[in-house]
């Protein structure tokens, strides 16, 4: 369980770092 739960958190918290760089620098997508 703990590492399901890593792997969600690590996940979640690229997806976050994703969304923020992508409306940061719109110009690359």
């Amino acid at each position: 369980m703990i590492v399901f739960n890593v792997i969600a958190a690590v996940l979640a918290v690229a997806a976050l770092v994703y969304l923020v760089y992508a409306l940061v620098k719109p110009e690359r997508f």
